[in-house]
């Protein structure tokens, strides 16, 4: 057996784990305590009790040995019988089914001490009534029966402690079952703020709780905070340059526009118009965190969409079969953004493409594919990181690009709660890219 074991049996959640650690010492401690009180001290009281009767017995069989006959026997326990609270009958029939019922645990301990106190013990019958204890025993005037009350021989009611000790612990583990909910709800609160966080979500939370979850809490508030006002004073640092540096490219564009056109003004133009797209591919990657709120939509409707406007610009789009009627929770144009570059660095290296749509009951999974030269797998995570242009594994000539597609496609997959991952295509022998989003 490996090693692991333990560790993939035990629970996973966290009721589950804090349960356990509150059964399980409970559990064992009332098992532990019931075989010792069993074992020892109820064993010992009936011990005890049994012994004390078989002397009785003992006492009344040496009179029934004593008498002559079984009629002188008789009249002489008569008396003593009565005295001792027993049923006597002698001769009596020689037949008695020796037996105990099996949850009587004492019944084993008073059959074997009667067994070893007198020796012409024949039969200890403890099944046929519960409260009575029937017994046979061999004597010179013939078999005698004898009947007396089972308390005389076991404590009465044994089981009263146990059942006191199993209600008072389920009583105990309720109540330390609500106590300790209430001690992890607010953890669990904490949890689920901090995945909606990472699924571009903001859900309203407040720290409670024991004093460590308080500051576990309030220690997420801050980084939220902080991690917000990075993303914004991002975006409006790039949105400030972009829009400065706009000003003097207009400029530029119309004394080009007024200049004599040449070879050397149309190069400038086009590098005036590299540029202008260098800016707007800046602002999208500082605007990639910021284009919407996360509402319920179709995946489906969204990659048909961007299919339609690639297929409108003279894109070769092949699209798979798309589900019906599934929703997630998505930024619809972050996503749809997403796409837009994929599909278009598909088209830019590639001369086709095809797009598919996985959604299962925790991802949503787009696939965009080209027959391009595809990315060494030991570049794909250099191509994800901004401002990379991989020249040596893609065709920069097809187009001018700035290097954050992938990079803008990898932020908005992270912010939900997602991945962008990198392979290569085995239908069309491209690229691959697959972007996973948590439904």
């Amino acid at each position: 057996m490996k090693p692991g074991w333990i560790k993939r049996t035990l629970p996973r959640g966290l009721y589950g784990r804090a349960a356990l650690i509150l059964l399980l010492p409970m559990l064992t401690l009332q098992l532990v305590v019931s075989v010792v009180f069993i074992q020892r001290h109820f064993e010992g009281v009936t011990q005890q009790m049994t012994r004390s009767v078989a002397r009785e017995l003992a006492y009344l069989v040496q009179q029934v040995e004593a008498a002559p006959d079984s009629g002188a026997a008789r009249g002489a326990i008569a008396g003593l019988a009565e005295a001792l609270d027993m049923e006597v009958t002698l001769p009596a029939p020689d037949r008695l089914t020796a037996g105990r019922r099996f949850y009587d645990l004492s019944g084993r301990t008073v059959a074997a001490v009667l067994q070893e106190t007198l020796p012409g013990m024949r039969a200890v019958d403890l099944a046929s009534h519960a409260r009575e204890l029937r017994l046979l025993i061999d004597t010179a005037n013939g078999p005698m029966r004898v009947v007396l009350d089972r308390r005389t021989v076991s404590a009465s009611n044994p089981h009263q402690l146990l059942v006191l000790m199993i209600v008072t612990g389920l009583f105990m583990t309720l109540i330390a079952f609500l106590f300790l909910r209430n001690q992890l709800r607010p953890i669990t609160r904490l949890a689920h703020a901090a995945e909606a966080f990472g699924k571009g979500r903001v859900l309203r939370y407040k720290p409670s709780g024991a004093t460590e979850v308080r500051s576990a809490g309030n220690a997420f508030l801050d980084m939220r905070n902080r991690i917000e006002r990075q993303i914004e004073q991002r975006t409006l640092m790039l949105s400030g340059v972009s829009h400065d540096l706009r000003t003097p490219l207009t400029r530029l564009k119309l004394s080009l526009s007024m200049a004599e056109e040449n070879d050397e003004t149309r190069a400038m133009q086009r590098d005036v118009g590299d540029m202008e797209r260098m800016l707007n591919a800046f602002l999208d990657f500082a605007r990639a965190d910021a284009l919407d709120d996360p509402q319920p939509c179709d995946p489906a409707a969204l990659l048909q969409g961007v299919v339609d406007k690639a297929r409108a610009g003279g894109g070769d789009v092949e699209l798979g079969v798309l589900p019906e009627g599934a929703e997630a929770m998505l930024r619809p144009l972050a996503v749809e953004r997403a796409l837009q570059n994929l599909l278009d660095n598909a088209l830019r290296y590639g001369s086709r493409a095809r797009a598919e749509l996985d959604i299962t009951d925790k991802v949503v999974r787009f696939t965009i594919e080209d027959d391009g030269p595809g990315i060494p797998r030991e570049r794909r995570e250099e191509a994800m990181k901004p401002f990379q242009r991989l020249d040596s594994a893609r065709n920069q000539n097809r187009g001018t690009a700035v290097g954050l597609g992938l990079a803008i496609a990898s932020d908005i997959a992270r912010s939900h709660g997602g991945l962008l991952r990198l392979g290569r295509s085995a239908g069309l022998g491209g690229l691959r890219a697959e972007l996973v989003l948590a439904r």
